[in-house]
């Protein structure tokens, strides 16, 4: 098992940063992937960002953040990082760590290729 607990949400303004952190416990060593995914209401939730903790590190990330989300990790802490700059209204929603234990090939952003999840983290972005 691997528990996930988010934090760091709030609400900012357009164009401001917030910085969200998981924080993992149990298993963690069972882990090849962790990533970020969010949703807003009325929306699937979608992959935001993610980065291959059982491997070399390498990160990936969605379109509609790049450029603006950055991922890092505190091995010592077992937490992972997601740094957001220059936040859009857009980007408003729940924001969801999630751990996966499967060493896929390509990058996984999809929802079902995580195992385990963190209760989430609210982000609103106001314009």
């Amino acid at each position: 098992q691997v528990h996930l607990v988010e934090s760091g949400g709030g609400s900012v303004q357009a164009g401001g940063s917030l910085r969200l952190s998981c924080a993992a416990s149990g298993y963690t060593y069972s882990t090849y992937w962790m990533g970020w995914f969010r949703q807003a209401p009325g929306k699937e939730r979608e992959g935001v960002a993610t980065i291959n903790t059982g491997g070399d590190s390498s990160t990936y990330y969605a379109d509609s953040v790049k450029g603006r989300f950055t991922l890092s990790q505190d091995n010592a802490k077992n937490t992972l990082y997601l740094q957001m700059n220059s936040l859009k209204p857009e980007d408003t929603a729940m924001y969801y760590c999630a751990a996966g234990t499967v060493n896929w090939v390509r990058p996984p952003l999809g929802p079902r290729e995580y195992n385990y999840w963190g209760q989430g983290t609210q982000v609103t972005v106001a314009s």
